[in-house]
C-alpha cells in the first residue's frame, strides 16, 4: 500500500512538472523546433499563425527514377515532389533552403524518409531548385491552396475603349 502511494505521488508530481513547462520551451522528439513567426505569406497578408519547421532534407536517388511511390504514381526526378513521414498526400508545402535563401512549393507524393533526423526527402528537381545535392537544413510550412495566387480569382479585366 505504501509503495502505491509513493507512486500516485510520483506521478501527479511528474504531471504537475510536465504541465508547468511553457509551450514555447517544448521541443519534439527529433530535435526539431517548432515556432511561430511573422512572415508575409503568398497573396500578401500577414501569416503569423503558420507554423514554420526546421529540419534536415535530402535527395531523393536518381536510382529510384520509375519506381512506385507510396501514394501509387511513380517517381519522377524531374517533377517537384517531397516524401513526408505523416503529411496527407497531395499536401502543398513550401521549403526554404536555409543557407541560401531559396524557396519552392512541392507536393506531398510519398512516405519517408526512414533515417532519423530527417523531415523530408525530395526530388530531384526540388533538390536542384533549392541548391543543394545531398543534405541541407530546411525550413518548411504547410501551405493553405486556396491562398495560393495561382488559385485566386484573376484580376478583373481592363476595359478598352475604342
Amino acid at each position: 500500500m505504501n509503495n502505491m502511494k509513493c507512486a500516485l505521488c510520483f506521478l501527479v508530481c511528474g504531471l504537475i512538472v510536465l504541465l508547468s513547462v511553457p509551450a514555447s520551451a517544448q521541443t519534439d522528439d527529433s530535435n526539431r523546433q517548432v515556432e511561430r513567426i511573422e512572415r508575409i505569406a503568398p497573396g500578401g497578408q500577414r501569416a503569423a499563425d503558420r507554423v514554420l519547421n526546421r529540419g534536415v532534407a535530402s535527395r531523393y536517388a536518381r536510382s529510384l527514377h520509375g519506381n512506385l511511390t507510396a501514394n501509387g504514381e511513380r517517381y519522377n526526378h524531374n517533377a517537384i515532389t517531397a516524401a513526408h513521414r505523416s503529411l496527407p498526400f497531395g499536401t502543398l508545402i513550401r521549403v526554404a533552403n536555409t543557407r541560401n535563401d531559396r524557396a519552392i512549393v512541392v507536393r506531398i507524393n510519398d512516405r519517408g524518409p526512414f533515417v532519423r533526423g530527417r523531415q523530408l526527402d525530395l526530388s530531384g528537381e526540388a533538390a536542384r531548385r533549392l541548391g543543394f545535392s545531398g543534405l541541407a537544413r530546411i525550413e518548411y510550412e504547410i501551405l493553405d491552396p486556396a491562398q495560393l495566387p495561382s488559385r485566386q480569382s484573376p484580376p478583373p479585366r481592363k476595359e478598352r475603349h475604342v
